[in-house]
């Protein structure tokens, strides 16, 4: 009977005893490695070796995002179908549409794709073409079709924009073979987590380890895998010459250099082992990742023509709201019930974004946005700056009900902006007034309200408040 060990943390310490061991007895006839060294060694194997025991069996059967049945990706095809469908209601004519249904065939196509496109990224001089080199050899007698292309390299000076080209390679790869030299800087690694983010499965190459001594290797590969976890292999597409040195029994000395075999083997066998097991798998993950963005892009769209249309419904209710409170002046603290969008409004805004509101539901919603804004202070903040803007001009400043006019307009336009922004990123309609994310809801107000704090803006808008507001006073200013 096999008895298996559960605790690794004991056996690595055997084990790392063990290895001391044999260093004390191995230590009169080994002269040419300095005792740190050796000693740097054992200790970064023993870790490697803890690491090993600790990872998951078969990391490489679970790929980060792998998309592992086609239903999933046809009802994503589906959703970005919708939404373009959506978008042809309400802009039959829109110049997006034609390549937007271009992109949903394409991709009704890509399910069947039979060759794999594999990637090979990562910073500038990090042995990108040698590597794609070498495993493109390796494929061509194979009956599997996999092409490797390299994209543009990454983290060049700024204002560079080679790193957005390569991103945009990248999203057309099933698979990518992240490249580097060495530990991960914060540019690499943080990388490495937009691509895990967006569903592309990658193994972490870590090339030109044969520039590196046995100790700080071991050092440099213990790293990345506790960095990265999973799929971290160590390659040497171009190692550096040797020198060889011969010693003659004349006496005499030989020299010449010799060039080392390639080392990818690990590579190339983790990468055969992932694509002859998951080919069609990659090519979902693919298509899914494609489709999210397909959809993503005719929402785009879509919002932008919905927002043309709200524009003018929040101005109209601005206004309407300021001459409502300029005509009856309340207590700064009760401005919330003109300054808050009257129930019209939403339903109006309900409408364009397919967000349907009975009148009862509007009415809750604007009391919930009302209440909002006083809970944050938005009314104290706001009506202090269109006070402070208001003080330049002592004419329009002393008329009775501006401050509570303007004030009233403005937080109108903010609830109403945030409205539109809330209701941009709802995938359904909202079926009731409680059905409102009141902490998103929340998050939405203070980032327009601060949007629309500049003060360029508020003496803008205050401007045409007067001007609205008291018309007789623009000539007197």
């Amino acid at each position: 009977m096999v008895v298996k060990l559960q605790r690794p943390i004991l056996v690595g310490g055997l084990g790392l005893s063990f290895s001391l061991w044999i260093l004390q007895s191995w230590h009169h006839s080994i002269v040419q490695l300095s005792e740190f060294g050796l000693l740097s060694a054992l200790a970064v194997g023993g870790g490697l070796w803890l690491f090993q025991q600790n990872r998951p069996k078969g990391s490489l059967e679970q790929l980060d995002g792998i998309v592992a049945d086609r239903i999933t990706v046809e009802n994503a095809i589906a959703k970005a179908e919708a939404v373009i469908n959506q978008l042809t209601q309400e802009a039959e004519n829109h110049p997006a549409l034609e390549p937007l249904r271009e992109k949903v065939a394409q991709l009704i196509l890509e399910l069947d794709r039979q060759e794999i496109k594999v990637a090979v990224t990562g910073g500038k001089s990090v042995g990108k073409s040698t590597l794609i080199q070498l495993l493109s050899g390796g494929w061509q007698e194979r009956q599997q079709k996999v092409s490797f292309y390299k994209t543009a390299p990454l983290f060049r000076e700024a204002g560079d924009k080679s790193h957005v080209a390569a991103f945009a390679e990248l999203n057309q790869a099933d698979f990518i073979l992240f490249l580097t030299n060495g530990d991960l800087t914060d540019s690499e690694f943080q990388t490495l987590q937009q691509l895990k983010a967006a569903n592309q499965p990658t193994i972490l190459v870590f090339n030109k380890q044969d520039q590196y001594l046995a100790d700080e290797r071991a050092s440099v590969l213990l790293s990345l895998k506790q960095r990265m976890q999973n799929n971290v292999v160590a390659t040497a597409a171009s190692p550096v010459p040797i020198k060889v040195r011969k010693h003659e029994v004349d006496g005499s000395v030989q020299e010449w250099t010799e060039q080392p075999a390639p080392d990818i083997q690990q590579l190339a066998q983790q990468l055969n082992e992932v694509l002859a097991q998951q080919a069609q798998q990659l090519v979902w993950t693919t298509a899914l990742r494609k489709a999210r963005l397909l959809k993503a892009e005719a929402k785009n769209w879509l919002n932008e023509i919905r927002c043309d249309r709200a524009t003018p419904v929040i101005e109209q209710y601005q206004w309407i709201a300021a001459a409502a409170a300029f005509a009856n002046p309340v207590p700064a603290l009760d401005i919330v019930a003109t300054a808050a969008i009257n129930a019209q409004m939403v339903m109006d805004l309900g409408n364009i974004y397919q967000q349907k509101f009975s009148l009862e539901q509007a009415q809750t919603v604007a009391g919930t946005m009302g209440s909002l804004m006083l809970k944050l202070g938005l009314v104290e903040l706001s009506t202090q700056a269109v006070s402070t803007v208001l003080k330049s001009n002592a004419v329009t400043f002393v008329a009775g009900g501006v401050v509570q006019g303007v004030s009233a307009a403005y937080l109108t336009r903010v609830a109403g902006l945030s409205l539109v922004e809330y209701f941009e990123q709802q995938e359904i309609a909202i079926d009731s007034g409680n059905a409102l994310n009141l902490d998103k809801l929340r998050q939405t107000l203070q980032k327009v309200f601060q949007q629309n704090q500049q003060m360029a803006f508020l003496q803008g808008f205050v401007k045409q408040g007067v001007k609205r507001l008291l018309p007789e006073a623009q000539a007197v200013g």
